[in-house]
């Protein structure tokens, strides 16, 4: 049995950077050529010990960096103003467009607007809390005050 270093999930093997045994010639005719393994050698799998901490330490900054800008973006008040009439309803709406443009502007995150929740766009002047998806699982609530120009 040899053994291989795998570059991407193989379904029947298992997961990037997995040392699994494998056959030679299956090593050599299949996962080498379609670049899905590579074989083991001490110093590949010591490689491949680093990358695999290195982006482990990478997936975890990014998750402590949504979680200090879900934080933050938890104390930020938005104040977007409209064109309104006078009973307080706006002439156009506020869209999540806006609400991502207002962010960007204020805290200088830079989020896409697809990950702003609204169940409809906001057409009346007041306040309105907002939820926004900083990260995969990581979201906060911006309050948002709408104000006649």
């Amino acid at each position: 049995m040899a053994q291989a270093i795998l570059l991407q999930a193989v379904e029947t093997l298992g997961d990037r950077g997995d040392v699994v045994d494998v056959s030679p010639g299956y090593l050599r005719n299949f996962l080498v050529p379609r670049k899905l393994a590579q074989p083991a050698t001490p110093g590949a799998v010591a490689e491949a010990q680093r990358r695999m901490e290195a982006a482990e330490r990478a997936a975890q900054e990014a998750v402590d960096r949504a979680e200090e800008n879900a934080a933050l973006l938890t104390k930020t008040v938005l104040t977007i103003p409209q064109q309104a009439g006078d009973d307080g309803r706006l002439f156009g709406s506020v869209t999540a467009q806006d609400i991502v443009d207002a962010i960007r502007q204020a805290r200088g995150i830079r989020l896409d607007r697809r990950k702003v929740h609204l169940e409809h766009a906001i057409k009346t002047t007041g306040t309105h809390m907002v939820t926004v998806e900083v990260s995969e699982g990581v979201t906060a609530d911006v309050k948002t005050i709408v104000t006649a120009e």
